[in-house]
């Protein structure tokens, strides 16, 4: 596996093998041009053969002196590392940020975990949909008078989780060119997802901005905000906030006259809602998506993932590539001189290691 020449080619990363987030941070610095030795145990199969792409993989058993040895090594000569053990894991392997810093002064030390280094709950278990419940993010999603619905893992472990620990690692090495010294990054998820939640936290007092279920214009509550089930059972998002954006959204619909006044009072939205829903149903969405799309009636086709890749503006874009009969999602954001690229995996871990050495 050749560097790429992507904005992060040179960059060294060392990754101890975990689930969710942290690999998905180490995936977006490969794709980017970073080398990366992902530090497996023994008996370690690939989960996922799309966010763990572009590693070099290296088989280590983290209680023998050998495997410590090496990843000390490793550390030693890294750029960086990640790592999302339970606070305390790493500092008894011997292998904490005191240790490893003391010996690469220049390292960035990145600690991807749900609750964080420390706190009441630091050492507890937990997944996504209880970190983003602590953040008031997840008591936003979802019907008035049901249970929050978890959305998916994509605002705790990604949008709070590896998208804040990759842009933690970005910021340390920028502050590394000035000092010359490395740090230790503390994501975690909670403080991620709370970050995310500013826009609200910043809206309070707005009624339109509401994060209680069933009242929020941004939380379905609104009738032009919102997704509807058409003819075929398939759905559709309209998204028309603004008022002239709205009144396209109505003109080219055919829809009733009566839903052209009070748009931003709330006490119309349940009933226009379902004016709306019934003339969404008398179409399929491929017709809906022929009427509406490409309009500013800012309307979207509700795509399943297998469908998503072939859509025209995804396929236009290139936001999934085929590589090696697996399709992937493309490296991202893009760079204008130095273009990211998705790269196979390889066994040769320990081998880049040793190259490190000689630079």
């Amino acid at each position: 596996m050749s560097e790429t020449g992507g904005p992060l080619t040179g960059l060294k990363v060392v990754e101890f093998a975990g689930i969710g987030p942290g690999p998905h941070v180490a995936m977006l610095l490969a794709d980017l041009g970073a080398r990366v030795v992902r530090i497996e145990r023994p008996g370690t199969a690939t989960a996922n053969p799309v966010v763990e792409r572009a590693r070099h993989r290296a088989t280590v058993d983290l209680k023998s002196d050998e495997g410590k040895a090496f990843c000390r090594d490793a550390a030693a000569k890294a750029d960086v590392l990640i790592e999302g053990y339970r606070p305390g894991v790493m500092e008894r392997l011997g292998l904490g940020p005191d240790d490893l810093l003391a010996a690469n002064p220049r390292l960035v030390y990145a600690r991807m975990t749900g609750w964080g280094q420390d706190g009441p709950l630091a050492q507890a278990a937990g997944h996504d949909i209880n970190y983003i419940a602590i953040t008031g993010a997840l008591s936003a999603v979802g019907r008035a008078g049901e249970p929050a619905v978890p959305p998916q893992n994509l605002v705790g472990d990604f949008g709070g989780g590896s998208m804040y620990c990759a842009f933690g690692i970005m910021a340390a090495l920028y502050e590394r060119e000035r000092s010359g010294k490395g740090q230790v990054v503390d994501a975690a998820i909670v403080d991620g997802a709370t970050s995310l939640m500013s826009f609200f936290a910043g809206a309070s007092g707005r009624p339109f901005l509401s994060t209680e279920r069933g009242k929020g214009m941004l939380g379905g509550a609104a009738h032009f905000y919102r997704c509807f089930e058409c003819a075929d059972g398939k759905e559709i998002s309209v998204g028309a906030i603004e008022p002239q954006f709205y009144a396209e959204l109505l003109e080219k619909a055919d829809a009733p006259q009566e839903l052209r006044e009070g748009q931003m009072n709330p006490a119309n939205w349940d009933d226009y809602a379902v004016k709306l829903a019934d003339l969404f149903r008398t179409k399929p969405r491929a017709e809906w998506v022929e009427l509406l799309e490409g309009s500013d009636a800012c309307f979207a086709p509700v795509l399943e993932l297998d469908e998503a890749r072939d859509h025209p503006h995804m396929k236009a874009r290139g936001a999934y590539i085929e590589h090696e009969g697996e399709w992937h999602t493309a490296p991202a954001p893009r760079f204008s001189r130095t273009p990211g690229s998705v790269r196979a995996s390889s066994e040769d871990g320990a081998d880049v290691v040793a190259t490190w050495g000689k630079d």
